[in-house]
């Protein structure tokens, strides 16, 4: 029994990670079709952020939970408007550009803070299980991770702005036709998907640390559970990170780390195989 409940707690902590860590690739790629290669060192940018902020005495959760992704949403309305404007509906240059930010937010980071792990403590303490801890924290990444997909469903769903980026997405000449600014709705979509991209790099940074390099860990299992997902932003999300998440986490316990990712990524190949939309395309349709 308790180490049936450490396997649940590592099953949806890692649910958690993976919605937090893909859900602003979702909108990027998955509202507008731009493959962003830089995705990971916005995480990176989040986690930095955070350990910046509490080392100058500000606290975790501020820094975690609002100055991560005003940081991050910033910067990337500054990308948008300086570089990703330019190159929309051309996807080879949108990923040559985005590699190369990358690399220069890598380099960057680097010469600023060093080659090395810095790291925050985890905050909440622990609680006994029978013979085992489990974290607090891990209850609070699920929490924002709930709140994260109940906040944006509901923004794209019942907001006015919700329903006009998901037009514009999907048709930017009617929407331009009815008045629609579609230059903007674009800016104003792509640092969403930037700043929830902070905030999972907030999350993430007192669990595994945060250095230079940490965002190509993190990109590649973005693409796969987007892709796995399908079109619909939120569902294709949750139901991907459920899927692989649960997947990644069991075939861990019952082997090792290694077999676990190995396990993630034939799980996502033998997924689009089966459904090449993805989850959503297959089994939700009309869904967010």
């Amino acid at each position: 029994m308790d180490l049936a409940a450490i396997v649940l707690d590592q099953i949806l902590t890692s649910i958690a990670s993976l919605i937090l860590i893909s859900i602003g690739l979702a909108v990027i790629f998955g509202m507008m079709r731009v493959i962003n290669l830089a995705h990971g060192e916005f995480i990176m940018l989040g986690g930095y952020t955070v350990i910046t902020s509490v080392n100058a005495g500000i606290n975790l959760w501020f820094a975690s939970l609002i100055l991560a992704p005003l940081v991050v949403g910033a910067f990337g309305f500054i990308i948008e408007r300086t570089i990703i404007r330019f190159l929309y509906g051309r996807m080879i240059d949108t990923m040559l550009a985005t590699w190369g930010l990358s690399l220069a937010m890598v380099g960057a980071v680097t010469m600023i803070f060093g080659n090395t792990t810095s790291g925050v403590s985890t905050p909440l303490g622990s609680m006994a299980f029978g013979r085992y801890e489990l974290s607090n924290y891990n209850f609070a990444l699920m929490g924002v991770a709930i709140v994260t997909i109940v906040v944006l469903w509901s923004a794209l769903r019942f907001t006015r702005f919700g329903i006009i980026a998901r037009a514009t997405m999907q048709n930017a000449q009617m929407a331009g036709s009815l008045g629609v600014n579609s230059a903007h709705v674009y800016a104003i979509t792509f640092t969403i998907g930037a700043a929830l991209s902070g905030l999972a790099g907030g999350m993430i940074a007192p669990l595994s640390g945060v250095l230079p390099s940490m965002g190509v860990q993190y990109v590649a299992k973005a693409f796969i559970t987007v892709i796995s997902g399908g079109s619909a932003v939120v569902a294709g999300t949750l139901s991907a990170s459920t899927l692989l998440g649960t997947l990644d986490t069991g075939t861990t316990f019952l082997t090792t780390p290694v077999f676990g990712e190995v396990s993630l990524l034939i799980g996502a190949v033998l997924l689009v195989r089966a459904m090449p939309q993805g989850i959503t395309g297959r089994l939700f349709k009309g869904s967010t």
